[in-house]
């Protein structure tokens, strides 16, 4: 069962829309987790320290919060291994073939109004909820 924190959530939401308003005002960039993340790796350019310091701040984040509230952060990740790696793939395939990530069209492009991020969201989302559905009622996870 999902435990419903509508206060954690907007937290949460607003931190994320105030990190991507700041990226595009100072950088001029879109906050798309896939892209920062891809261009970590060679060949680098004189943007490497704010890449490396935004994941490093995804990273960071649980470990905040539980220092803040006095409460591990619960995270349940499958331990299904070869699911996980096609998982991994498929959101990989997704993000190159959509020209971006979740985060890119669903937080920025949709806040910029952007056809094409309004129907990648739509795919992305539908396609969620037929996977939690499967799992969760065909498959029986």
């Amino acid at each position: 069962m999902t435990t419903f924190t509508p206060l954690a959530s907007l937290i949460g939401g607003a931190i994320i829309g105030f990190s991507a308003v700041l990226l595009m005002a100072l950088e001029g960039r879109i906050a798309g987790i896939s892209g920062i993340a891809s261009r970590l790796l060679p060949p680098v350019d004189d943007r490497f320290p704010a890449r490396l310091a935004f994941i490093a701040g995804l990273v960071i984040a649980p470990f905040v919060v539980a220092a803040v509230t006095g409460e591990p952060v619960l995270q349940t990740v499958s331990s299904n291994y070869p699911l996980m790696t096609v998982a991994g793939f498929l959101v990989g395939f997704g993000s190159v073939f959509g020209s971006g990530c979740t985060s890119g069209h669903g937080v920025c492009g949709l806040s910029r109004l952007s056809m094409r991020s309004m129907v990648a969201t739509l795919i992305f989302m539908l396609t969620a909820f037929i996977t939690v559905f499967v799992v969760r009622h065909v498959i029986g996870g």
